[in-house]
Formats: C-alpha cells, sequence, structure tokens
C-alpha cells in the first residue's frame, strides 16, 4: 500500500512540477525586467529548489570518462564483461591506444598490464554509480571492473527470490569471471559476504582466488562500536522490519508483485539520519542560486542527483542481511553457513587483508572492519595492513578528495606490492 501511496503522490506533484518549472522559467527570462532583482533571483533560485527535491531521478549514467596516465589523456570504453538477471559486471577498458602512448612516456612496454581490480559495490540502495568517484581514483593505475546491480522492481516476480546465497554465487561467479590474482574492493555492505565467498574459494583451492581483498567501511562485526543503524537492526524485531520496511511493487514495474525494500524507504532513513546536515545543504543551494554561485550550485547537485538516485532491494536479501549481519553476527561468531557450508575465514592463507575504516564512520564504526583481521588468522602478518582515517566519515572511506588523495594511494601500494607482473601476462596471454 505504502509503495502504490507513494507513486501516487509522485504522478499528484507532475502538474504542480511542470508550473513550477515555467515559474523558474519566467523569473530567468531575460525579457523579464525583474529577473534580475533580489526577488525574481529569489523566486527562479525557490523553483529550482522544489524541482531538485521534487523529482524522480533515474538511473544515473556513466557517462563518457578518461583517465589520465603520464599526462596522456586516456579515453574509457565501459563494456559489459557478464550480465546476469541481477548484476552486471563493467569493465573500464582504456583504449588501446592512447593506453600504449601512456606506456611509452612511462618507458614501459606498450603491452605491460596493470593489476586487475574487481569493486564490489553495494546493494543497499544506491546505483553503482555511486561509486563513479572510486572507480575513477584506480583507472590510471588499475584494470578496473565493478558489479552494477539490478534495481528489484524490474525483475519479475516469476524470477524468483535472491537473498544472501544468490548473493553470494553471483559474487563468486564475477570474481571467477575478472580471473585468477585479481584484487577485490569491496565497498560497505558486501563486506561480510565477500570474506565469506573468498573463504569457500580458498577451502576449494579455486582457481580464480583473488591475490588481495580489501574492505572499505564494511560491517564484518557490527557488535564493534556501534552506530545508531546497528542499534536499530539490534532493538527491533524481524517482525517489525517485515511489516513496517518491506512492500510489494506496484504495476506499472517489471517487477510488479515481488516483495522489496523500497528504496525511497531507505533514503528517507538515511535523510532522518543527518536532517540537519541535509536542510543545511538545501539552504546554502538556496543561498548560492540566489548569490550567482554557479560552481558552488552545481556541485551540490551533482552530489544530490546521484545520492537521491535510488533502487529497491530484494526483501529476502535486505530481512537475511539484518538477520545474519546486524542482529546475529554469524560470520563473526563463525556460523555464518553460505551454500549449505560453514564459512571459515581461517580457511585464507594466500590472499592480503586491507581494512580501511573512518574515524568518524557514523554507519560502520571504528572497529566493524577490522574485525576481518581477527578472522582471518591464517594471513600472514606481512600480507595484512589494517588502517583507521582521521577525520572522514562513511563516505570518505571510499570517495571525495581525501580518499582521491590520500586513501587511495594506501589501496594502490598494497595491491601494487603483491602484484605479480608475470602471472598476469601469463593469465592474459590465455586463448
Amino acid at each position: 500500500m505504502l509503495y502504490t501511496l507513494y507513486e501516487m503522490q509522485r504522478a499528484a506533484f507532475l502538474p504542480l512540477r511542470a508550473g513550477v518549472n515555467l515559474q523558474s522559467q519566467f523569473w530567468k527570462s531575460p525579457l523579464n525586467p525583474f529577473a534580475g532583482t533580489e526577488f525574481g533571483r529569489q523566486a527562479a533560485a525557490a523553483a529550482d529548489v522544489f524541482e531538485a527535491i521534487t523529482r524522480n531521478y533515474g538511473k544515473p549514467e556513466w557517462g563518457e570518462m578518461q583517465t589520465e596516465i603520464t599526462g596522456v589523456s586516456v579515453p574509457i570504453l565501459i563494456e559489459k564483461a557478464a550480465e546476469e538477471t541481477w548484476c552486471t559486471l563493467l569493465h573500464f577498458k582504456r583504449d588501446e591506444k592512447a593506453f600504449a602512448r601512456a606506456r611509452a612516456a612511462e618507458n614501459r612496454q606498450h603491452d605491460e598490464p596493470d593489476p586487475r581490480m574487481l569493486i564490489v559495490a553495494p546493494l543497499s540502495g544506491h546505483y553503482a554509480t555511486l561509486l563513479r568517484g572510486t572507480v575513477e581514483a584506480f583507472l590510471p593505475t588499475h584494470d578496473v571492473y565493478i558489479t552494477d546491480w539490478t534495481d528489484a522492481r524490474l525483475v519479475p516476480a516469476g524470477l524468483g527470490r535472491f537473498g544472501l546465497d544468490e548473493y553470494s554465487e553471483v559474487v563468486r561467479r564475477m570474481i571467477g569471471v575478472v580471473g585468477p590474482n585479481a584484487n577485490v574492493v569491496a565497498v560497505c555492505q558486501p563486506g561480510p559476504i565477500v570474506l565469506a565467498v573468498i573463504a569457500l574459494m580458498s577451502e576449494d583451492n579455486d582457481p580464480n582466488l583473488p591475490r588481495t581483498m580489501a574492505f572499505l567501511g564494511s560491517p564484518i562485526d557490527a557488535r564493534q562500536s556501534p552506530t545508531q543503524a546497528n542499534r536499530l537492526a539490534e532493538t527491533k524485531k524481524m517482525r517489525w522490519f517485515e511489516s513496517n520496511m518491506i512492500h510489494t511493487t506496484p504495476p506499472p514495474y517489471t517487477g510488479m508483485f515481488r516483495r522489496v525494500y523500497p528504496g525511497f524507504v531507505q533514503l528517507a532513513s538515511f535523510m532522518n539520519m543527518n536532517l540537519e546536515r541535509h536542510t543545511d545543504a538545501h539552504w546554502s543551494f538556496f543561498e548560492n542560486l540566489v548569490e550567482g554561485d554557479d560552481d558552488s550550485a552545481q556541485k551540490h547537485r551533482e552530489f544530490y542527483d546521484e545520492y537521491l538516485s535510488v533502487l529497491d532491494m530484494p526483501a529476502e536479501f535486505y530481512l537475511e542481511t539484518i538477520q545474519e549481519v546486524f542482529k546475529e553476527h554469524r560470520l563473526a561468531d563463525g556460523v555464518m553457513v553460505r551454500s549449505g557450508r560453514i564459512v571459515d575465514p581461517a580457511a585464507i592463507t594466500k590472499v592480503g587483508l586491507l581494512t580501511i575504516e573512518g574515524e568518524r564512520d557514523d554507519i560502520s564504526g571504528v572497529g566493524q572492519t577490522q574485525a576481518a583481521h581477527k578472522m582471518c588468522v591464517n594471513i600472514p602478518k606481512s600480507e595484512r595492513l589494517l588502517h583507521v582515517h582521521p577525520k572522514v566519515g562513511h563516505y570518505g572511506v571510499f570517495s571525495g578528495k581525501r580518499f582521491i588523495t590520500e586513501i587511495a594511494p594506501i589501496i594502490t601500494k598494497f595491491t601494487g606490492d603483491r602484484f605479480d607482473l608475470k602471472a598476469e601476462r601469463a593469465f592474459r596471454a590465455r586463448p
């Protein structure tokens, strides 16, 4: 019912939005003698803020991308390396000719490969494009892939469930597509499952075992430094989550009748957690529009265009995550079962471990991610690195200026120090 009411409200806003857009054009028109007045600028700014708040944000596009390597601009071609119902594996392939020129500028052989990196994006409300900055940070030094999860409201209900077991199997298949000796980076939510998958791969002596695994702000053990989100999960019963967070996708979506955790519900929760901050941000947006500060206004638009774009999660995936990760802490207690098998992180012996936490993380508190080190007891100390970054919050662990200039280089060095060029060439030479 809530989902249907939400869609009805969105439809009801359409004529009002049309009127407000006309108002914006009127107050910005050079033919309007009052356009440049204080009142005119305020009226136009108010219309723009209303438009931004009430817009229906669809899935963002990656857009044209390029990177710079040794002063050479290298265009990026985004290809689908694998495509399944619930996930598409995207490959950010660097233009071969431009990449060869960059190699020449570095006095390196043109066919010398870089380490491969798989970024496992969170399936937690936002699209993979939220990690655009994460991807861009590694394009000069890595051959980058990312998981692009499907919006549950677009998956027909007849195609079946998608819970943690199905999610784990997809992650393992995607690691297999990227191939052996790659570097897997799990951002936030997927951390516990990625660790579980790599533990099972280690037990199986899987030929596609990655060389390193990095966890950025992940709830490996959510009992450590519990945050507001952790306390909510612990204090509410599962029936409360089922009754209040799970809704049925309405027509005309292709996933109609599928039970989901709607993106707009999660977005409302996130906004309420930091309501004052978001209110201040929109007030500053209004002031910047009035003052004609286009650069600041554009930065606001870019951030919120991404932040307000949300997808739905399948109900079973969401509920099982709450149950296993945030209520019962199964991985940390050594009782997590994936695909019918007990997960034993101690089985991991050949994969380097890097954990990154933010000192001010209010979603995955300090200690939750580094808990992986206590579980992976058979990884040599020389193959581990635990890092807590000062003065950054949750999103700062994987995006923003400090991530690009301070955190990404740590990950790059960790993976680069463990890069086997001979093995990489052998892998790429396969028929």
